[in-house]
């Protein structure tokens, strides 16, 4: 099977994110080495197009065969484009791996146990893509509204509004951490969301993605929590 790790050079929230020191060590090496720990790929690869951060995952064990083009490399880059791309150039007789495995470089937090139990399920339900979730917890997105400029609030889903939390259906928020395809089915669809898609529910605190200063400092905060870093 083959791990796909995409990491851009250009985040603006977050400037230098996959390389800056999370913890004592590059955050994108977080997600290689956990690839590496779980012992279910032949390959591990970084699609990158900055030099900097194909460096680092280099020093880190990855593999970076090519450099990301620049037309997967802005801002509205669908990210299941820029993993169909990196298995098309890496498997051009599309004969070596049966599954793709996807792992954000900004879900520093999922581990090697994370990757392995999403992979058991992806394998006994047979589905053709499958993405990491988690709960929205006390964050009920049932109750969720929007503000004007005047700060007046306007409910998104009214009929919610009088339900109690326990009544209402639970619902989950798609994160980056983990996601799985059949090789077959991303080289057709080039996305990870098609019918047949399944969920794998997560705790948040690993699946936490970071996309802002108040993520990182999060994410610093949870790695001196022993329950969060340790796997079995």
């Amino acid at each position: 099977m083959l791990a796909v790790i995409p990491a851009r050079g250009g985040s603006k929230r977050v400037p230098g994110k996959n390389v800056r020191l999370l913890g004592g060590k590059p955050a994108i090496a977080y997600s290689i080495e956990a690839a590496f720990d779980s012992g279910l790929f032949d390959r591990v690869i970084v699609s990158t197009d900055s030099d900097d951060i194909a460096s680092v995952a280099r020093a880190a064990g990855a593999d970076v065969p090519f450099v990301r083009g620049s037309n997967l490399s802005d801002d509205h880059a669908p990210v299941s484009e820029v993993t169909a791309d990196a298995l098309a150039r890496v498997d051009q007789e599309a004969d070596r791996y049966d599954a793709v495995c996807q792992l954000m470089a900004n879900c520093p937090l999922r581990n090697s146990d994370d990757i392995k139990s999403s992979y058991d399920q992806f394998s006994k339900t047979g589905a053709a893509t499958q993405i990491s979730v988690t709960s929205y917890g006390w964050l009920n997105p049932w109750w969720a509204v929007r503000s004007d400029s005047s700060f007046r609030l306007t409910h998104i889903l009214p009929d919610a509004l009088g339900r109690r939390s326990q009544d209402l259906p639970e619902v989950f928020c798609p994160t980056g951490a983990v996601w799985w395809a059949k090789s077959g089915i991303l080289r057709s669809t080039r996305d990870f969301h098609i019918e047949d898609k399944r969920g794998w529910a997560m705790p948040w605190y690993r699946a936490i993605d970071i996309d802002t200063e108040d993520d990182w400092r999060m994410a610093e905060m949870l790695l001196d929590i022993p329950e969060v870093t340790r796997t079995k």
